[in-house]
C-alpha cells in the first residue's frame, strides 16, 4: 500500500447527509446552507470530541451524501448524536468525524457524486455569508462541502465573541455565488480564511472556492 493509500485508509472524515426529497427537494441555496450549519453545529454540538481536534488538524475531509426522506428518517434513528440543521425548506444532518474507510454501512450506502438541487428560492442577505466561487460551476453537493469547510474555518479562526453573537443571533447565514472577477475581489479583502480545494473530485487542485463575509450581527 502507497503511502497516500495508508493515510486515506486512516483519514477521518466527516459525514454530512443533505435530505434530497424525490417529491419537492429543496433550493440549491437553502441546502448548501444547511449542510454548512450541520457541519458546524455538529462540532458546536460535542467540541470535546477528540475526533474534532485530530480531524482540523488534518484537511477538513467531508463527505456530503445526499439522502432521500425514507434514508434520511433513517440516519436520524441510526444515529442519536446527529445535529439536524434546516434552513428554510432544506434539512440537514452532520455527525462526528468517522473513519473514512469504515463507514457505517447505512451511510457509505448513499451517494455522493451527483447530488443536484434546483436554483429554487434565494437566500435572504444575512450578516454572515459564505461566498462561493460561481466559475467553477460545482455541484450542489461539492459547493455545499466548499461552505461548510469555509464555515467551519470561520468559526475556528474567529475570536469567541465574534462565534457567539452569532450563535446568540441564532445563526444567520446566506450564501452567495460571484463569478470569477469579483469573487477574487471578495477572497483578496476577506479578514478570514479562504478555502482551496484538494481536487479530490470535480475540480482542479488548489482552486479557490469560498469565504465567508461578515457584517455587524444583532440579537
Amino acid at each position: 500500500m502507497s503511502e497516500f493509500s495508508e493515510r486515506a485508509a486512516e483519514e477521518l472524515v466527516q459525514p454530512i447527509i443533505l435530505l434530497v426529497d424525490r417529491e419537492e427537494p429543496a433550493s440549491e441555496q437553502h441546502g448548501i446552507a444547511a449542510a454548512a450549519l450541520a457541519s458546524v453545529q455538529a462540532y458546536l454540538h460535542d467540541p470535546q470530541n477528540p475526533d474534532w481536534r485530530i480531524w482540523a488538524a488534518g484537511h477538513f475531509a467531508k463527505s456530503v451524501r445526499r439522502a432521500d426522506a425514507k434514508m434520511f428518517a433513517k440516519v436520524l434513528t441510526a444515529f442519536p448524536d446527529h445535529v439536524l440543521a434546516t434552513v428554510g425548506e432544506a434539512s440537514a444532518v452532520g455527525l462526528p468525524p468517522m473513519p473514512a474507510a469504515a463507514l457505517p454501512k447505512l451511510l457509505s450506502k448513499l451517494q455522493v457524486s451527483g447530488t443536484q438541487l434546483p436554483p429554487g428560492a434565494q437566500l435572504p442577505p444575512q450578516p454572515l455569508t459564505i461566498v462561493l466561487n460561481g466559475s467553477l460551476e460545482m455541484s450542489t453537493g461539492k459547493a455545499a462541502a466548499q461552505a461548510a469547510h469555509a464555515l467551519f474555518a470561520w468559526v475556528l479562526e474567529s475570536k469567541p465573541a465574534a462565534v457567539q453573537g452569532w450563535l446568540d443571533a441564532g445563526c444567520p447565514v446566506g450564501v452567495q455565488e460571484l463569478a470569477a472577477k469579483e469573487f477574487k475581489k471578495g477572497a483578496r479583502k476577506c479578514k478570514g480564511p479562504v478555502i482551496q480545494d484538494a481536487g479530490r473530485t470535480e475540480i482542479e487542485p488548489g482552486s479557490t472556492t469560498a469565504f465567508v463575509t461578515t457584517g455587524t450581527i444583532t440579537r
